[in-house]
C-alpha cells in the first residue's frame, strides 16, 4: 500500500463529485461455461436417462450436476467484475451482473484510503468475497491495482478496481470536505 499515490495535498487537481470505476475478469466466462456444462448434463441425465440401475443413483446423479453447476455458474458469474462508485455519502461497491454482493460504506465511517498497486487473488486466497482475519475483508475480482478503505472501527476494506488512485483522491478530498464542515460546525 501506498499512503499518498501523488500530492493531494494542495487540492490543485479538481475531482469528480461522483467517481465511478470497474474491473472486470474475462478469465471467469470459461469457469461459468463449465458450471453451464455440468448443469446441461444433469438436465440431459434426468430428460434422456440410459440408466437401468434405478431411480435413486439416476436422481442422485441428476441433482448433483445441476447444483454443481449452479453453484459454478451463478458463483463464478457474480465475480466476473465489479463497480464502485464514490460520491458524497458513500462508497458502493456492487459485484457482478446482479449487482449481489454488495457493501455500502457510508464515508462518516472511513479514516483513510490508500492505494494497493498490486492486489492478487492469491493473497486473498481466491476470487470472489474475501475476509482473511489478519487483512480484512476484500473483493477480488482481478490481479492488479485496488483501492484500500481504513473504517473506523480498524477494520480494512480492499477492492479490485481500474484508476483506484483517483478514487483514493476522491474520498480523501471528501473527507477533508467533511472534517472542514464538523470544525465550522464546532466554531
Amino acid at each position: 500500500m501506498r499512503d499518498d499515490p501523488q500530492d493531494d495535498s494542495g487540492a490543485a487537481e479538481r475531482v469528480p463529485e461522483v467517481w465511478t470505476g470497474r474491473a472486470v475478469n474475462r478469465a471467469q466466462w470459461p469457469l461459468a461455461a463449465l458450471g453451464a456444462a455440468c448443469m446441461a448434463l444433469g438436465i440431459e441425465l434426468a430428460v434422456d436417462s440410459p440408466w437401468t440401475s434405478g431411480i435413486a443413483p439416476l436422481l442422485m446423479s441428476v441433482i448433483g450436476c445441476v447444483a454443481a453447476g449452479l453453484l459454478i455458474l451463478f458463483g463464478t458469474l457474480a465475480f466476473v467484475h465489479v463497480h464502485v462508485r464514490v460520491d458524497k455519502e458513500a462508497v458502493e461497491v456492487r459485484c457482478g451482473h446482479v449487482g449481489l454482493p454488495r457493501r455500502r460504506i457510508p464515508l462518516e465511517n472511513v479514516v483513510g484510503a490508500y492505494f494497493a498497486p498490486r492486489v492478487t487473488p492469491h493473497e486473498w486466497g481466491g476470487w470472489g468475497y474475501r475476509w482473511r482475519p489478519e487483512k480484512g475483508t476484500a473483493v477480488v475480482v482481478r490481479r492488479g491495482e485496488g483501492l484500500v478503505v481504513r473504517l473506523g472501527d480498524g477494520r480494512v476494506f480492499t477492492v479490485t478496481v481500474d484508476d483506484a488512485e483517483v478514487a483514493v483522491r476522491v474520498i480523501r478530498d471528501r473527507l477533508r470536505r467533511m472534517a472542514a464542515a464538523r470544525r465550522a460546525a464546532q466554531a
